[in-house]
């Protein structure tokens, strides 16, 4: 991938997205967890701290080697998209507590991704010092996440009708981006992919699964609805991977391609697993009540 792309074209890309993301929220949506927080505990325990720790358990048990290691811990980081939102409105779960959840894994990403990423360079990867997000690189994360949904939600407030016409044409172009970034990510390591996939694949589609049975089960468990459980499924199984790629390939921060294609697999894989998810535990309403 082009230097100049990865220096200055994925963090405006990723900056659109946020955008998008921003347009959507009003201050009501972080307020809502007020009103959910159950699911909105269960969900964000699990994608703050299970979810690392079950990424962990599975690229120790399938020996990934150490790049890829660590790019499957940044995607655990990351939260959760707003593909999630979409898939949940398709399959009746709660889009109120998916847009909640978004937005406070969003903020919360930008204080627990940098520690995940360092311990487990640190882990993997103990004898590269130039690997991982030190206070300056968190600073970049934290101006490329939050102030692009801030500016989003500023406009949201003050200018609903345009924040309304902006809506769709930016999600449009984050679908366009994403496809993008996958694509330039995954044509620059071109000569090894056979490999990589090979490597990761499997690990990337565990643990998806595991994400996605995860964010659904334990809420149920713990006696949420099924509305809301499907809400924290999708949250949970639909990672940010463009955030991932974007951090894992700029030079500005870990500056590590091959740490990007996890994410980049995920980006492609979650999108078939997510649309089975929800099917199959649509197709339970018919011999489960909805609570």
């Amino acid at each position: 991938m082009d230097s100049s792309l990865t220096t200055v074209g994925l963090p405006i890309a990723l900056g659109i997205i946020m955008l998008g993301l921003g347009l959507g929220l009003t201050l009501a949506d972080f307020r809502r967890v007020v009103a959910y927080p159950k699911p909105a505990l269960i969900a964000l325990v699990c994608q703050a701290l299970l979810l690392p720790v079950l990424c962990f358990g599975i690229v120790l048990a399938l020996d990934l080697p150490p790049a890829l290691a660590v790019g499957m811990m940044l995607l655990a980081a990351s939260p959760g998209g707003t593909t999630a939102n979409l898939y949940s409105h398709l399959f009746g779960g709660h889009v109120a507590l998916n847009v909640t959840l978004t937005a406070v894994n969003s903020v919360l990403a930008v204080f627990t991704l940098p520690v995940i990423v360092n311990l487990s360079a640190a882990h993997f990867l103990p004898d590269s010092s130039s690997i991982g997000l030190q206070f300056d690189k968190v600073v970049q994360v934290f101006a490329i996440v939050l102030v692009p949904v801030a500016i989003g939600m500023a406009l949201r407030a003050r200018f609903p009708r345009l924040a309304d016409r902006l809506a769709r044409p930016v999600k449009i172009l984050s679908v366009v981006v994403l496809v993008a970034v996958i694509a330039g990510t995954l044509l620059k390591e071109r000569d090894n992919i056979v490999d990589y996939i090979v490597a990761v694949g499997v690990a990337v589609l565990i643990f998806n699964v595991v994400s996605l049975a995860v964010g659904y089960g334990a809420p149920r468990l713990a006696g949420v609805g099924k509305r809301e459980s499907i809400a924290a499924g999708m949250e949970i199984g639909i990672h940010n991977s463009t955030l991932a790629i974007t951090i894992a390939v700029s030079p500005a921060l870990l500056n590590n391609t091959e740490m990007a294609i996890p994410a980049a697999v995920y980006g492609i894989v979650m999108f078939f697993t997510a649309a089975a998810f929800g099917y199959l535990v649509t197709r339970r309403k018919e011999t489960a009540p909805v609570e």
